[in-house]
């Protein structure tokens, strides 16, 4: 094995094997601080003369496993890779690796496009309209391939040529909902599907509200567009919150819902009346303006 596949080895084992119990997020932070799986590895298993056979089996079906994700056109990235994005690295919920199915970008600035699965016609219309704006300016349009606003928004990006990147709540080999099968291979042959999950993972409650806070520390901005009092786009409008990611609430979202009345009241959560005002509001974030998010925008 070369010494990156000897890396990525070592990486799956430790996830596979837990060493000390230590969970997923542990084992990241001991991996990223000190700059090598491997090394990690061997501070749990030191090398001698005659090394385990379970550790060296571990590390023989890790590879194993690789060559096979390889084979069905999977790629794999640690969080240690220079194509891992590093708007994701350097947040407190970097995962130790992803699954990627389409094409990873070193400079993508990103906004996710978020909302209700129990979408109106107004709310889908307002999803279309904001993202063939932001793909106008050049942006990419995350989101969660989710029925409702997340799939309206991905299927306005690639209508208009545009680039668009969905992380999915199971594995990557999956597909949930089963009726968004089709757009996820239009994504992955166009965009990018994202997953921080093993390649045949089903979907799971905690998976989602995972799912969402990548969605968020990938994005230079989140708008949620719809959302009810128990959406999921409620979670990702918290988590971009927390994250220090600019948020921007549409009036059919603080309209319908008191915790969008209340975040109001955050810096760096703007209100938009439309699409021009999402808009303006995304261009002058990505400029680096210093937006007043305490700003009321009339109705």
């Amino acid at each position: 094995m070369t010494a990156h596949q000897t890396e990525h080895a070592a990486l799956v084992a430790l996830l596979r094997t837990r060493p000390n119990k230590l969970t997923w997020r542990r084992l990241t932070d001991r991996v990223l601080a000190d700059g090598s799986a491997v090394d990690v590895w061997h501070t749990f298993h030191p090398e001698s003369l005659m090394p385990s056979e379970v550790d060296k089996a571990a590390l023989e079906e890790s590879a194993a496993e690789l060559r096979r994700w390889e084979r069905e056109g999977l790629k794999f990235v640690s969080a240690l890779d220079g194509s891992f994005p590093p708007q994701l690295r350097h947040t407190p919920a970097c995962p130790p690796f992803l699954f990627a199915r389409g094409e990873l970008r070193d400079q993508d600035p990103a906004v996710a496009v978020v909302g209700s699965r129990s979408a109106s016609p107004k709310g889908l219309a307002l999803a279309t309209q904001v993202t063939e704006g932001l793909v106008a300016e050049g942006f990419t349009v995350a989101s969660g391939l989710a029925t409702g606003i997340d799939a309206g928004a991905h299927k306005a990006a690639l209508q208009e040529g545009g680039r668009t990147v969905a992380f999915i709540a199971t594995g990557i080999n999956n597909s949930y909902p089963a009726v968004n099968r089709d757009l996820q291979a239009a994504i992955a042959e166009r965009g990018l599907v994202l997953s921080q999950f093993w390649p045949d993972a089903p979907p799971q409650k905690a998976n989602f509200l995972q799912r969402n806070t990548l969605i968020a520390a990938y994005s230079l901005a989140a708008v949620v567009i719809e959302a009810g009092e128990n959406s999921g786009a409620r979670n990702l409008a918290r988590q971009a919150v927390e994250m220090s990611r600019p948020l921007i609430l549409t009036d059919l979202v603080i309209g319908a819902n008191d915790w969008a009345r209340q975040l109001l009241s955050v810096a760096g959560v703007h209100q938009a009346a439309g699409p021009t005002d999402v808009i303006d509001i995304v261009n002058r974030i990505s400029a680096g303006e210093d937006i007043d998010g305490r700003q009321r925008r009339p109705r």
